[in-house]
């Protein structure tokens, strides 16, 4: 079974929910932070990325960016910016373009379930990352940002969605990059709690240093409460959850500092191990096992010349550990890309024209453009027990940060 229960949302007034609303924390460059904050003053990225108000060179420690974040978090709080609801309550939240349309439900999910494996993972984390946002949590005593999570949608939830979505909405409004953004209350939340009661497992989407880092807040909130219950705040943490069959995945492609050392020619030469290579011009791989590769100033397609048993380890069929373990690892010396600096990630929304930028300003020497990874995918290797690599999915579109904020 899957725990919800409804919550009191912060959160904005409608007229101000499109200017308060921003992209998650970890998804802007820190330049393009300090642009939006600087034209925005209502800006949530105010509280989740309040390093980015200080100085260039400042370099202001952890304690002080978190004390930032909790003064504009209560100044948000004080000028009538945010406001907590009356009642706890469930949402329907819809984000929808002119491709796709992905209705889920926001709720406080349960924390013990993420503990006990029923809330699954499919990603390590960083825990520099993790500690940074443990530490912001625990400083505003607020989670403010939404878990994606995604489950196999039933019936009765989707009547449910249905029913709200025929209502009046709490916020209806498009963002700079034209997806809507409509959000509906649930008024029979008892009716939501017991329909999510049937659903066996939810799946982390995006989000899994959010998850981790509200989990160790509630470990040290619960230490340092003698009356811990079980049903305080801290032990839920908010998530928006959506139907799998509703949801996209995009690329998240690489790009690599250095050739390690090789000539252009020495490093074609040792792709063709494991590859077909042919400079064709394709900027985006048409199916599983070709990669898009960008080097000079000319795209290559690389087409895996080895199949996997249908029985192979679901990791192992995809294609970002195809690059890892044929081209990352043994040609490059990437041996590890979470920490390994010459590498870096690349959404796929920033398109293959961001790849293009990078490689012909110098920055980057080579960059991959890869086929998406599937939800049935990010399934497998979940129901498995098993952690994709690094960087394996990018959900497009992303839940907006300030919409609703959880306190704890």
């Amino acid at each position: 079974m899957s725990i919800i229960k409804p919550f009191r949302a912060l959160r904005p007034a409608p007229e101000k929910a499109g200017q308060v609303s921003c992209v998650p924390y970890d998804v802007p460059y820190e330049s393009e932070v300090r642009d939006i904050i600087q034209k925005n003053p209502l800006s949530f990225l105010h509280v989740t990325r309040s390093e980015a108000e200080f100085a260039e060179g400042e370099n202001p420690d952890k304690a002080a960016i978190v004390h930032r974040a909790k003064v504009n978090l209560q100044r948000f709080i004080d000028n009538g910016t945010l406001s907590a609801e009356a009642e706890p309550s469930l949402y329907v939240y819809r984000l929808a373009t002119d491709s796709q349309v992905q209705t889920g439900i926001v709720v406080c999910a349960s924390l013990d379930e993420y503990k006990h494996g029923l809330i699954k993972k499919h990603e390590k984390t960083r825990p520099d990352k993790v500690e940074d946002r443990t530490s912001h949590m625990l400083a505003l005593r607020a989670q403010t940002g939404l878990i994606f999570l995604a489950f196999h949608g039933t019936d009765q939830i989707r009547d449910l969605i249905e029913k709200t979505t025929a209502g009046e909405p709490l916020y209806d409004f498009a963002c700079d990059n034209d997806v809507r953004q409509t959000v509906w209350r649930v008024e029979r939340a008892d009716e939501a709690v017991e329909a999510f009661a049937d659903v066996a497992a939810l799946y982390i989407a995006d989000g899994h240093h959010r998850a981790e880092s509200a989990f160790r807040a509630r470990e040290t909130l619960k230490a340092a409460n003698p009356d811990h219950t079980g049903n305080e705040d801290y032990n839920f943490v908010v998530a928006g959850i959506f139907p799998a069959e509703d949801l996209r995945i995009m690329a998240y492609n690489r790009v690599v500092k250095d050739l390690n050392g090789l000539s252009v020619d020495e490093f074609l030469t040792g792709l063709k191990n494991s590859f077909t290579v042919t400079g064709d011009g394709v900027k985006y791989p048409s199916s599983r096992g070709n990669f898009s590769m960008y080097l000079g100033d000319k795209w290559y397609t690389l087409t895996f010349t080895e199949g996997f048993a249908q029985d192979a380890d679901p990791r192992e069929r995809l294609d970002v550990s195809i690059l890892q373990k044929r081209i990352l690892e043994p040609i490059l010396a990437i041996g590890d890309p979470r920490t390994d600096s010459r590498i870096a990630f690349v959404g796929g929304a920033r398109g293959a024209e961001e790849l293009e930028k990078l490689v012909d300003e110098g920055e980057m020497a080579v960059a991959f453009s890869l086929f998406p990874t599937m939800m049935e995918d990010l399934f497998a290797v979940s129901d498995a027990g098993e952690i994709m690599p690094p960087k394996s999915t990018w959900f497009e579109p992303k839940l907006k940060d300030g919409l609703f904020v959880h306190l704890i």
